[in-house]
């Protein structure tokens, strides 16, 4: 990993959004529109990203699933949560990866059993860091991470979600 310190940026960030909480709110946009089958195109921000399902879920496997990119989300924003504030803690890092695997139950999802949720079940994950420091101060640092990481917050609080339908022309919503 290169030996660069992202403090300097991280300390002028927080500074900026103490300063000014009001400009702290930022809005992430993502657009997704099926496109054949299960499979649909995400466009987020100048990036296309293309999701699609497991042929055992009707997909062609031509792209990770939506809970992959879930899993996949939280793995990497844990890493960039370690780096950013590992520097910003004095606290020294050679390396971060992350292994996160989930389980599902598909009988929520099919719709069969209504007791059983969608969603995951249980997530778990495995953090291996490379760093001189003493296992106490990796261990504040985890604790540091696992509190200010946006994902895991995302995944493990609830979160107001609304969607809002728009029907074809003519039809009336209910």
């Amino acid at each position: 990993m290169t030996k660069s310190s992202f403090a300097p940026l991280f300390a002028a960030a927080s500074s900026a959004v103490r300063a000014a909480p009001e400009a702290a709110v930022v809005t992430v946009r993502a657009q997704s529109q099926q496109k054949a089958g299960l499979r649909s195109d995400v466009q987020v921000r100048t990036f296309d990203i293309p999701v699609d399902e497991p042929p055992t879920l009707g997909g062609l496997d031509s792209a990770p699933s939506p809970v992959e990119y879930a899993l996949a989300a939280l793995a990497t924003c844990q890493e960039i949560t370690y780096r950013l504030h590992a520097d910003a803690l004095g606290i020294p890092l050679d390396g971060v990866a992350v292994t996160v695997e989930g389980d599902i139950d598909l009988r929520g999802f099919f719709g069969v059993d209504p007791s059983v949720r969608p969603g995951f079940t249980s997530i778990r994950g495995i953090v291996r860091l490379d760093s001189p420091a003493p296992v106490a101060e990796l261990e504040r640092l985890r604790d540091h991470v696992n509190a200010h990481c946006p994902v895991l917050d995302l995944i493990s609080a609830p979160t107001p979600v609304t969607f809002e339908l728009v029907t074809p022309a003519g039809v009336e919503a209910p």
